[in-house]
Protein backbone atom coordinates (compact mmCIF):
# COMPACT_ATOMS: atom_id res chain seq x y z
CA UNK A 1 0.00 0.00 0.00
CA UNK A 2 1.43 3.82 -1.31
CA UNK A 3 2.07 5.82 1.46
CA UNK A 4 -0.80 8.54 2.01
CA UNK A 5 0.45 12.30 2.25
CA UNK A 6 -1.53 14.74 4.05
CA UNK A 7 -1.77 18.56 3.18
CA UNK A 8 -1.58 21.21 5.40
CA UNK A 9 -2.79 24.63 3.99
CA UNK A 10 -1.96 27.87 6.19
CA UNK A 11 -4.05 31.01 5.68
CA UNK A 12 -3.00 34.48 6.74
CA UNK A 13 -4.38 37.79 5.91
CA UNK A 14 -2.00 40.52 5.49
CA UNK A 15 -2.34 44.19 4.37
CA UNK A 16 -0.10 45.92 1.81
CA UNK A 17 0.20 49.16 -0.52
CA UNK A 18 2.23 48.66 -3.87
CA UNK A 19 2.45 50.68 -7.65
CA UNK A 20 2.40 48.75 -10.88
CA UNK A 21 5.24 50.35 -12.74
CA UNK A 22 7.87 49.07 -14.65
CA UNK A 23 11.27 51.16 -14.75
CA UNK A 24 11.88 49.25 -18.34
CA UNK A 25 8.58 51.38 -20.01
CA UNK A 26 8.08 54.79 -20.32
CA UNK A 27 5.22 56.88 -17.68
CA UNK A 28 2.71 57.11 -20.74
CA UNK A 29 3.48 53.22 -20.87
CA UNK A 30 3.09 52.27 -17.81
CA UNK A 31 -0.35 54.05 -18.02
CA UNK A 32 -1.09 51.84 -21.03
CA UNK A 33 -0.13 48.51 -19.75
CA UNK A 34 -1.39 48.76 -15.80
CA UNK A 35 -4.37 51.06 -16.10
CA UNK A 36 -5.66 52.79 -12.23
CA UNK A 37 -2.83 50.36 -10.54
CA UNK A 38 -0.11 52.50 -11.73
CA UNK A 39 -1.47 55.90 -9.65
CA UNK A 40 1.92 57.55 -8.46
CA UNK A 41 0.53 56.92 -4.62
CA UNK A 42 0.30 53.15 -5.18
CA UNK A 43 -3.12 51.45 -4.08
CA UNK A 44 -3.50 49.02 -1.34
CA UNK A 45 -4.80 45.43 -1.18
CA UNK A 46 -5.99 43.27 2.31
CA UNK A 47 -4.13 40.01 0.54
CA UNK A 48 -4.89 36.55 2.02
CA UNK A 49 -2.28 33.82 1.41
CA UNK A 50 -2.68 30.61 1.47
CA UNK A 51 0.67 28.30 1.82
CA UNK A 52 0.00 24.16 1.27
CA UNK A 53 2.87 22.10 2.48
CA UNK A 54 3.15 18.47 3.88
CA UNK A 55 4.62 19.77 7.12
CA UNK A 56 3.99 20.28 10.82
CA UNK A 57 1.71 23.05 11.73
CA UNK A 58 4.17 24.55 14.53
CA UNK A 59 6.75 25.18 12.19
CA UNK A 60 4.41 26.86 9.25
CA UNK A 61 3.20 29.18 11.73
CA UNK A 62 6.97 30.41 12.54
CA UNK A 63 7.57 30.19 8.86
CA UNK A 64 4.48 32.48 8.25
CA UNK A 65 5.69 35.14 10.84
CA UNK A 66 9.34 35.03 9.12
CA UNK A 67 8.12 35.58 5.76
CA UNK A 68 4.74 37.15 5.45
CA UNK A 69 3.73 38.72 8.58
CA UNK A 70 7.44 40.40 9.27
CA UNK A 71 8.35 41.81 6.21
CA UNK A 72 5.29 41.57 4.41
CA UNK A 73 2.27 43.01 6.58
CA UNK A 74 1.43 46.75 6.79
CA UNK A 75 3.96 47.89 4.36
CA UNK A 76 4.31 49.85 0.82
CA UNK A 77 5.93 46.73 -1.23
CA UNK A 78 7.39 48.66 -3.13
CA UNK A 79 9.73 50.83 -1.02
CA UNK A 80 10.00 48.80 2.16
CA UNK A 81 10.81 44.94 0.27
CA UNK A 82 13.72 45.48 -1.38
CA UNK A 83 12.75 42.83 -3.91
CA UNK A 84 10.69 44.96 -5.69
CA UNK A 85 12.89 47.66 -5.89
CA UNK A 86 13.95 45.77 -9.67
CA UNK A 87 10.89 43.22 -9.48
CA UNK A 88 6.94 45.00 -10.59
CA UNK A 89 4.94 44.13 -7.51
CA UNK A 90 2.02 41.96 -9.14
CA UNK A 91 0.33 39.53 -7.51
CA UNK A 92 2.18 37.04 -9.47
CA UNK A 93 5.80 38.29 -8.18
CA UNK A 94 4.29 37.92 -4.61
CA UNK A 95 3.54 35.11 -5.10
CA UNK A 96 6.91 34.11 -6.00
CA UNK A 97 8.71 36.21 -3.29
CA UNK A 98 6.64 34.10 -0.70
CA UNK A 99 7.28 31.18 -2.88
CA UNK A 100 11.18 31.74 -3.08
CA UNK A 101 11.52 32.76 0.86
CA UNK A 102 9.69 29.96 2.30
CA UNK A 103 10.96 27.16 0.06
CA UNK A 104 14.04 28.11 2.41
CA UNK A 105 12.02 27.56 5.69
CA UNK A 106 10.51 24.19 5.11
CA UNK A 107 12.52 21.05 4.07
CA UNK A 108 12.67 20.42 0.51
CA UNK A 109 10.23 19.39 -1.24
CA UNK A 110 7.24 19.77 1.23
CA UNK A 111 6.08 23.42 0.18
CA UNK A 112 3.24 22.48 -2.27
CA UNK A 113 1.74 25.73 -3.50
CA UNK A 114 1.45 29.57 -2.37
CA UNK A 115 -1.99 30.92 -3.44
CA UNK A 116 -2.72 34.74 -2.55
CA UNK A 117 -6.30 36.23 -2.53
CA UNK A 118 -5.48 39.89 -4.19
CA UNK A 119 -9.44 40.36 -4.42
CA UNK A 120 -11.93 38.32 -4.05
CA UNK A 121 -12.09 37.64 -7.76
CA UNK A 122 -8.14 37.58 -8.67
CA UNK A 123 -5.92 34.68 -7.12
CA UNK A 124 -2.99 33.58 -8.01
CA UNK A 125 -1.42 30.35 -7.35
CA UNK A 126 2.52 29.39 -8.01
CA UNK A 127 4.12 25.91 -7.46
CA UNK A 128 7.70 27.13 -8.25
CA UNK A 129 7.32 26.14 -11.74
Amino acid sequence: MAERIGYITRVQSFSACHRLHSPDLSDEENKKVYGKCNNPNGHGHNYKGCKTIHYDFTNLTRCVVDVIMTPLDHKNLDKDVPYFSTVVSTTENLAVYIWDHMVREVPEGLLYEIKIHETDKNIVVYRGE
